[in-house]
C-alpha cells in the first residue's frame, strides 16, 4: 500500500494491489503498470505518481484523450488512516487530480 498525496501534502488516496482508492477507501482508478498512470473509473487518464508519494496530473501527458475502457469496480477497502500532511511542493507542468 503506497499513501499518495497532492502538491500541498495532503493524502488524497492508498495505491493498493493495482488499484486506486480515495481516503475512504472506495475505488477510484486502475493503474495501467505498462503506461505508469492511473485511470479514472470511466477509463481516462487519472493521474500519476511523482517523486514516490505524489498523484499529480500530468498537464502534456499523452494519455489524456485515450480512453482505456472500464475495469471495473474493485470494492471499498475501507480507511487506512490519516497520513498527516508531507509538506508542499509544486512540479512545473503537474497540477492536482481532481478526485
Amino acid at each position: 500500500m503506497i499513501d499518495l498525496h497532492d502538491s500541498h501534502g495532503r493524502h488524497i488516496a492508498n495505491f493498493v494491489s493495482g488499484q486506486l482508492h480515495d481516503v475512504q477507501g472506495r475505488n477510484i482508478g486502475h493503474y495501467l503498470e505498462n503506461e505508469g498512470i492511473f485511470i479514472n473509473m470511466q477509463g481516462y487518464y487519472l493521474g500519476e505518481i511523482v517523486d514516490k508519494r505524489r498523484l499529480l496530473y500530468n498537464n502534456n501527458s499523452a494519455y489524456k484523450s485515450i480512453c482505456y475502457g472500464v475495469y471495473g469496480n474493485y470494492g471499498n477497502i475501507g480507511n487506512y488512516g490519516n497520513y498527516g500532511n508531507i509538506g508542499t511542493c509544486f512540479y512545473a507542468g503537474y497540477s492536482d487530480v481532481k478526485i
